[in-house]
C-alpha cells in the first residue's frame, strides 16, 4: 500500500516512434490503426530470415542536436534526446539558463541494449582496420546509461540520474523508479522514459536465432498481430518516449498542465526461464496486483489495459491468464485491452515508455487505441482486445504492462487527475 503522501503527476510528453515522430502524429496514427512496420531499409536483408521492422521514418537528429553531437552519439541516445526535448518543451520546463534551477530535477532512462549499432560498427572497425582506428567515443556510444547522461548535461538536470536495464520492462521500471524518487522527496521533477535503436544486422540476427521474431516478411503491416491465433513472433522496432513526472503541488504552483497521475507501480519476477514467461501468468499477475495495491484501488476500477501484447505465442496467452488472475474473471472480461505493438512493433527497452504515453493520452481523450491485425481469435486469448478499430469510452484508470527476458514483470497504473 502507498505509504507516502506526495503525489506524482505527468506534465509533459514526448515520442519518437515508427508511426510518428511527435506525440501528435504518434497518437493520430494509433487511433487510425496505422502500422509502422515495413521492410528494413537500414541494411541489406537479402540473406536474413527476418526482413521487416519498425524503423523511424525521416528522423533527422540534427533537428535537435548539433552535427558534432550527432557524430559522437549512438542513435539510441539521439532518439531519446529528441523525445526528451519534446517532453520538456511540452511541460514548459527550461533550466538551462539558471545554474541552480535543476537541483531538484533528474532523469531515469530505461534501455534494454544501449548502443548496439555502435557495438557492431566498432567491432567491424577493430577486426578489419585495427583497434587504433576505433572512435574515442566508442565506450560512451555503447553504454546504456549515456542517454540519461547527455540529457542531464544538455538540460541542466542536476538531481537523481539513473538507468534501468531490465530488457523489455526497462522503461516501465524507469517511470516507476522516477515516480518513487519524487514520492520519497528526492526530487520535484523527473524525466522518465526509455529508448531502443536496435535495427542492425547483429540484433536482428540474434533475435531471429532465438526464434522470437515474426517471419511474415511478405506482409509487414500484418506481421505484428497480438492475441491473434496466427501470431508467429514480435516485430522489432526502434523508438523512444519521455514523460515529465512532477510532484503534484510543484506542478500546481507553477500552473502546469496535468495529463494524469501516476497512481501505482508493481514489480515481480517469474523466477522461471531466461526468455519464456511462467505458464499460468502467476508472475505477471503478482506485478499487476502489486500495482493495484500501491494505487489503493480495486481491480474493477481499471478501465483499460495497455497490454505487453508482443504477438508471441507464449506471451499473449500467458498475459491473458495473468489479467484474469489479477483482476478476477468478471473484471477481466469487462476491461478493454489492447496492444499498441500491433502498430508500433516492439521497441524493446523503450516499449514501456511508448505505451505509457499512449496510456496517458487514452485518459486525456477518452479514446482506446485498437489491436490491429486481429482476425482469427485464439481460444486461449478470450478477452476484449479492442479489435482493429479505436473505441471511444470514458477512461479514468489505465494499467500498462511490461514484461522482459529474465522474468521481469512491471505494471504501471495511471489515473485521471482529480
Amino acid at each position: 500500500m502507498r505509504t507516502r503522501d506526495r503525489r506524482v503527476v505527468v506534465t509533459g510528453l514526448g515520442a519518437v516512434t515508427p508511426v510518428g515522430l511527435t506525440v501528435d502524429s504518434f497518437w493520430k496514427a494509433l487511433l487510425a490503426g496505422e502500422s509502422g512496420i515495413d521492410e528494413i531499409s537500414s541494411f541489406d536483408t537479402t540473406d536474413f530470415a527476418v526482413r521487416i521492422a519498425g524503423e523511424l521514418k525521416d528522423f533527422d537528429p540534427e533537428v535537435y542536436l548539433s552535427r558534432r553531437d550527432v557524430r559522437t552519439m549512438d542513435r539510441y541516445a539521439q532518439v531519446f534526446y529528441a523525445s526528451t526535448a519534446q517532453a520538456l518543451a511540452d511541460a514548459g520546463i527550461d533550466y538551462t539558463d539558471n545554474p541552480d534551477a535543476g537541483l531538484r530535477a533528474g532523469v531515469v532512462i530505461g534501455c534494454g541494449i544501449g548502443g548496439i549499432i555502435s557495438v557492431q560498427e566498432s567491432m567491424n572497425i577493430m577486426f578489419t582496420r585495427g583497434g587504433d582506428r576505433m572512435s574515442p567515443y566508442t565506450i560512451t556510444q555503447i553504454i546504456p546509461n549515456m542517454g540519461a547522461g547527455y540529457v542531464s548535461i544538455a538540460f541542466n538536470l542536476l538531481g537523481p540520474i539513473s538507468c534501468t536495464v531490465t530488457a523489455c520492462a526497462a522503461s516501465a521500471n524507469a517511470i516507476g523508479d522516477a515516480a518513487e524518487l519524487i514520492r520519497r522527496g528526492a526530487a520535484e521533477v523527473m524525466v522518465a522514459g526509455g529508448v531502443e535503436a536496435p535495427i542492425r544486422e547483429y540484433a536482428v540476427a540474434g533475435f531471429a536465432q532465438a526464434r522470437a521474431l515474426s517471419t511474415r516478411n511478405d506482409d509487414p503491416s500484418g506481421a505484428s498481430r497480438p492475441f491473434d491465433a496466427d501470431r508467429d513472433g514480435f516485430v522489432m522496432a526502434e523508438g523512444a518516449a519521455s514523460l515529465i513526472l512532477e510532484e503534484r503541488d510543484h506542478a500546481l504552483a507553477r500552473g502546469a498542465h496535468i495529463y494524469a497521475e501516476v497512481l501505482g507501480y508493481g514489480m515481480s519476477s517469474d523466477a522461471y526461464h531466461i526468455t519464456l514467461p511462467k505458464p499460468g501468468g502467476t508472475g505477471a499477475a503478482r506485478a499487476m496486483t502489486a500495482a493495484i495495491d500501491d494505487a489503493g484501488i480495486d481491480p474493477g476500477d481499471i478501465d483499460y489495459i495497455n497490454a505487453h501484447g508482443t504477438s508471441t505465442p507464449a506471451n499473449d496467452s500467458t498475459e491473458t491468464a495473468a489479467i484474469k488472475l489479477a483482476l478476477g474473471e468478471e473484471a477481466a472480461r469487462r476491461v478493454a485491452i489492447s496492444s499498441t505493438k500491433s502498430m508500433t512493433g516492439h521497441t524493446l527497452g523503450g516499449a514501456g515508455a511508448v505505451e505509457a504515453v499512449a496510456s496517458v493520452l487514452t485518459i486525456r481523450d477518452g479514446m482506446v487505441p485498437p489491436t490491429i491485425n486481429y482476425s482469427n481469435p485464439d481460444p486461449e486469448c478470450d478477452l476484449d482486445y479492442v479489435p482493429n478499430e479505436a473505441r471511444p469510452m470514458e477512461v479514468a484508470t489505465v494499467m500498462s504492462n511490461s514484461f522482459g527476458f529474465g522474468g521481469h514483470n512491471v505494471a504501471l497504473i495511471f489515473s485521471k487527475h482529480e
